[in-house]
């Protein structure tokens, strides 16, 4: 039996339309890299694909790398995110690149 709530409690549990999904990524620098390199490389993931596209990320690492990417705002995720992150890694020639499947961020 479906429980019915409140849209301030449905927000506070962030269900239904207040359901957030993102996805996990994961990626390893080539042995070789510098330390400036590695910056300058998150550094440009970052204002080229995860800001002009809406999304957060979380994430830490020195030659390998994971975290999690969401949106700045409530919402989800998207393929086309997951493509965008996946092709501008690999693009980069970084090794061992993974991107997960959608998962709802508070609950899985």
């Amino acid at each position: 039996m479906a429980t019915k709530r409140s849209r301030r409690l449905r927000k506070k549990m962030h269900i239904d339309e207040f359901q957030e999904l993102g996805f996990s990524v994961a990626w390893t620098f080539p042995e070789s890299t510098s330390e400036e390199d590695i910056d300058a490389i998150v550094d440009a993931l970052i204002v080229e694909v995860i800001d002009p596209n809406g999304l957060a990320f979380d994430g830490s690492g020195y030659r390998q790398w994971e975290g999690l990417i969401c949106l700045q705002q409530i919402g989800k995720c998207t393929d086309e995110h997951r493509q965008r992150v996946s092709d501008w890694l690999k693009s980069h020639k970084l090794e061992s690149v993974q991107v997960s499947e959608l998962f709802d961020v508070w609950w899985d």
